[in-house]
């Protein structure tokens, strides 16, 4: 417990010394368990009254939980125990599989999800006639109520010809996938750095101009092309895992 009061005139080393000591308060709460993933945190107020701290020093402590991963804020509704970012193995693996690894539940709001015809380009890499029909799917997907990432897909409606009526709300990609006979098997993969515009931005719960991973992956069953796919992650949200080897 921090037992001296400040204003917001203290000296900056003892402002530094209690907003420390607030910070491993909160963070040792967490690793004992004490605090668990989804718990919100007192208000900002209630934490200053608690400890007997300024409102500078309160949000610079929670400032630092979050920077560290530790903590998640969002504007109008508080501050909340992160889950913390998931890893990504180099294994080919669905969302919902991942999530569900995890311990997470994924969950999808559909913004897209209509036929169109391919552009010579798109018809020429999945290897169909221009102006076949391609279906689109755009979703901000979930993980455990927090907004996580936002995907764009395209797979040829040839591959899976009943992929309009599915209920992309629930259902995985790669399961109805490979419920059509066409199951992701390998995938060509990039990803990069890129800024949130305005809308990635506002679906992603975070500021314009903020970080993002990008995703583009090329997803094949034993011969063809099947799915193209952009994702944007959140950064603060995201880890990709892989595994470097010495070449012979």
């Amino acid at each position: 417990m921090i037992d001296r009061a400040v204003d917001e005139s203290v000296p900056l080393a003892v402002e530094q010394l209690l907003y420390r000591q607030l910070y491993r308060f909160i963070a040792d709460q967490i690793t004992a368990g004490t605090l668990t993933a989804g718990d919100r945190l007192p208000a900002e107020r209630d934490l200053g009254k608690r400890f007997a701290v300024g409102r500078t020093t309160v949000r610079r402590a929670l400032a630092e939980l979050e920077r560290d991963g530790l903590v998640e804020s969002f504007v109008g509704r508080g501050t909340f125990v992160s889950s913390g970012p998931v890893s990504e193995s180099n294994a080919l693996v669905s969302l919902t599989a991942l999530g569900a690894a995890r311990g997470l539940t994924t969950t999808s709001r559909v913004l897209r999800a209509e036929t169109r015809p391919a552009t010579a380009d798109e018809a020429e890499a999945f290897e169909t006639a221009p102006g076949s029909e391609l279906f689109q799917l755009e979703r901000l997907r979930l993980l455990d109520g927090y907004e996580f990432a936002l995907g764009d897909s395209l797979v040829p409606v040839a591959r899976v010809p009943n992929i309009s009526t599915v209920d992309f709300s629930t259902a995985s990609l790669y399961e109805t996938l490979r419920y059509a006979g066409a199951e992701p098997i390998r995938a060509e993969y990039t990803i990069s750095a890129a800024a949130a515009d305005e809308r990635t931005a506002h679906l992603l719960a975070i500021a314009p101009g903020d970080a993002v991973l990008l995703a583009s992956t090329a997803t094949f069953d034993h011969s063809r092309l099947v799915e193209t796919s952009t994702v944007r992650y959140r950064a603060d949200r995201y880890r990709m895992q892989t595994v470097l080897t010495k070449p012979r």
